[in-house]
């Protein structure tokens, strides 16, 4: 395996334990990480105004992946790239979830909105930067009607940050796709990156990366792809892959 010089986390179910929190334990390990030179990259699907907190909280000032790869960014306030999706998509994704009266969420660039603080009138949707939607629903099989409608549709990058939800991005837009993009933007090899996830949306990036990474609370299909198996978010699984594949490589 190569020598390790970067390192994508994913955040939700991976980085963040199920209180939210970074634990003592994988903060410690970012900070020794980032003191051996290895560039620690947070690969959310959370928008950056949910991802600012935690790279104040960690000291970093490294590149990071937003949105599954809508944005990325050199460093934190530092744009690289965003790929938005089309305001008419949007209106076509949140007319499915009012038919299907599913809780649906999509992410601008001013904000988060969601079934119960929406955009009006349409020209304002049209006036807004759009970047991701999103279905919550816990019937399986209405969920997966709505999968299968939008792909009918194409267009769309479609994945999940859990068994309940779906989450779309324009065709071509993945944290795996932006791992790729970082990696030129840097003058790394894929080969000498690892990441670590728990979901659909993390799947490429796992396949990317030198060294993918699931958690032991990852869906099955991530466990499948990854080269290894961490501990889950709980148990420190991010200070695991640092202390024992990233520092020891």
């Amino acid at each position: 395996m190569a020598k390790i010089r970067l390192v994508a986390l994913d955040m939700d179910g991976t980085l963040l334990n199920d209180r939210q929190e970074v634990s003592p334990r994988n903060a410690a390990a970012i900070r020794r990480a980032l003191d051996a030179g290895v560039i620690v990259c947070l690969a959310t699907g959370r928008g950056v105004q949910h991802v600012l907190p935690y790279t104040e909280l960690l000291g970093l000032t490294t590149p990071m992946i937003t949105v599954n790869g809508g944005e990325i960014w050199r460093r934190p306030h530092d744009l690289h790239r965003r790929t938005p999706m089309q305001a008419e998509d949007v209106l076509r994704l949140r007319e499915l979830a009012l038919e299907r009266g599913v809780w649906y969420w999509a992410y601008a660039t001013d904000g988060v909105y969601n079934r119960e603080r929406w955009v009006e009138p349409e020209d304002a949707v049209r006036s807004k930067v759009w970047l991701k939607f999103g279905y919550y629903e816990e019937n399986a099989a209405v969920l997966d009607e709505i999968r299968r409608t939008a792909e009918s549709w194409g267009g769309f990058e479609i994945s999940n940050s859990s068994p309940a939800n779906i989450e779309l991005n324009p065709s071509g837009v993945s944290k795996g796709a932006a791992l790729i993009e970082l990696c030129d933007l840097l003058g790394i090899d894929p080969a000498e990156t690892a990441a670590a996830g728990d979901s659909l949306n993390d799947l490429s990036m796992i396949r990317t990366a030198g060294l993918g990474a699931a958690m032991g609370g990852a869906q099955q299909r991530v466990k499948e792809a990854a080269d290894i198996v961490l501990p889950g978010n709980n148990e420190d699984g991010v200070a695991h892959l640092i202390e024992h594949y990233v520092l020891r490589g």
